[in-house]
């Protein structure tokens, strides 16, 4: 998938603590009056010739503060599409796993809209993720979770 056909590059991270949590972002389309919000995982587009792994490190970097070293994967790929901050995206993510000891969030460089969109941020567990009904992003990251915990 290319640029050339409208699909968007991505990175995303399963960022997991030793006790096997989850870091997730919250946030809202801060274009949409109706948004709703939704956890997801830290990551966003590739820039330039980056690759997967070197915009996986960035994005967490400029989302949460967290420098990372070394990642696992890729570990699980889907194509999305959504509206967002009024641009229609076709999106190829490849997600990656990192893990790191829990910290709190010190955002290193986030976007003009990243900083309208994210509202919160949270370690979550997976019995939690399980129980909730919130809307989670990617929807089966419980299954991505449970395969990470056991690697």
């Amino acid at each position: 998938m290319t640029a050339e056909d409208g699909v968007r590059e991505a990175a995303r991270v399963l960022l997991l603590d030793p006790a096997g949590r989850i870091l997730l972002l919250q946030g809202l389309d801060p274009d949409d009056p109706h948004a709703r919000t939704w956890w997801f995982t830290p990551g966003g587009g590739l820039e330039g010739d980056e690759s997967p792994a070197d915009a996986a490190r960035r994005e967490v970097h400029e989302e949460t503060g967290a420098a990372l070293g070394a990642l696992e994967g890729p570990v699980w790929e889907r194509t999305s599409k959504f509206d967002f901050g009024g641009t229609h995206y076709h999106q190829h993510e490849v997600y990656f796993v990192a893990r790191v000891e829990p910290f709190a969030l010190a955002p290193g460089a986030r976007t003009a809209l990243e900083v309208r969109a994210l509202t919160d941020a949270r370690w979550w567990s997976l019995e939690e993720l399980e129980a909730t009904a919130e809307t989670v992003y990617p929807e089966n990251l419980t299954d991505l979770l449970r395969t990470a915990l056991s690697g």
